[in-house]
């Protein structure tokens, strides 16, 4: 569903503009109800159809009650969703709190995911970017320690 990157510019009330190519899509998925959250690996956000985060929640709300992981996603990545709307411009409001835990700036960039995006600073990006090009490597070539899911998959 979502591929790909795309450089984008935040406006100075934390506005972004979804790319065109994703607008009709929104629209057919979930009339334009989003949901953003913080990522709890890297420091971005996550942008989820409103069906999606709901699949994702449902997920969540099954895992046992004392597992701690699931303790941490249900108070971190849960507590700190906000619903949003694409508006009639094809932008969204990214609210401050997230903004700032995600350190955005004016240049972002969006990052499909294929059943949600990534929105991520610029300069985190290209860290990142850059840091999984060197471990991808180094993975690839220790295949011992590599899920039997990863060493089946081919394109």
């Amino acid at each position: 569903m979502f591929k790909g990157s795309d450089p984008i510019n935040m406006d100075a009330k934390g506005r972004m503009a979804i790319p065109t190519r994703y607008r009709a899509l929104l629209e057919d998925i979930c009339s334009n109800d989003l949901v953003i959250t913080i990522d709890m690996k890297s420091t971005c956000l996550t942008l989820s159809p409103l069906p999606e985060w709901k699949k994702f929640e449902e997920k969540v709300s099954a895992l046992p009650a004392m597992d701690e992981l699931g303790e941490m996603l249900s108070r971190f990545v849960v507590g700190q969703a906000k619903d949003l709307q694409v508006d009639g411009s094809g932008r969204i409001l990214i609210p401050q709190e997230l903004r700032g835990y995600a350190e955005l700036d004016k240049k972002l960039v969006l990052v499909g995911r294929t059943q949600r995006l990534e929105i991520w600073s610029e300069e985190n990006w290209n860290a990142e970017r850059d840091k999984s090009q060197e471990n991808y490597r180094s993975m690839l070539i220790d295949r011992e320690n590599m899920s039997d899911a990863l060493k089946n998959l081919s394109w």
